[in-house]
């Protein structure tokens, strides 16, 4: 990030809902889903199971948040397309719960993007997920980034291979 566009961030005041509306559709959902855990405690299987819900969820409310620069909204507005659109590089009615993981990856990709020109207070008011919101958000593109850089070259030979 370049060092005009850190400085506007800072100049700029971010305002912060103290106390956010408990009101939202997902979040009441997703307590009846996970039982009313505190945040604090450690995720468990439904908390993976909720990932790529909770993801969806943070771009959506992203992309109805004024404080959101265009640019950042278009790219959330990408993932929040993949993610809903049929086609899909994995499908999930041929691979099952695997399926999901390329929607996970774009997510991830998404977010990382998008979080990265967002004040972190702005991105964490708008999540559901258990634990930070941030944290998920990076261990999630860092697995992602990890998958893609060792699977894709695979990937990539077989096709090659068997276009010869």
């Amino acid at each position: 990030m370049t060092q005009r566009r850190k400085r506007q961030r800072e100049q700029r005041p971010i305002e912060i809902e103290l106390n956010p509306r408990r009101g939202r559709l997902w979040d009441r959902v997703r307590g009846l889903l996970v039982g009313g855990r505190p945040a604090r405690e450690p995720s468990d299987l439904r908390d993976v199971l909720l990932l790529l819900p909770d993801l969806t969820v943070l771009l959506l409310r992203l992309l109805r948040d004024d404080r959101i620069a265009l640019g950042n909204k278009a790219v959330a507005l990408i993932g929040v397309g993949y993610v809903i659109s049929p086609i899909d590089l994995i499908p999930g009615l041929l691979f099952g719960p695997l399926g999901v993981v390329d929607d996970v990856i774009v997510l991830s990709a998404t977010l990382s993007r998008v979080v990265n020109h967002v004040h972190p207070d702005v991105v964490r008011s708008h999540w559901s997920g258990q634990g930070d919101a941030l944290e998920t958000i990076q261990r999630v593109s860092e697995w992602s980034e990890s998958q893609l850089s060792r699977q894709l070259p695979l990937l990539l030979s077989r096709v090659v291979s068997r276009g010869r």
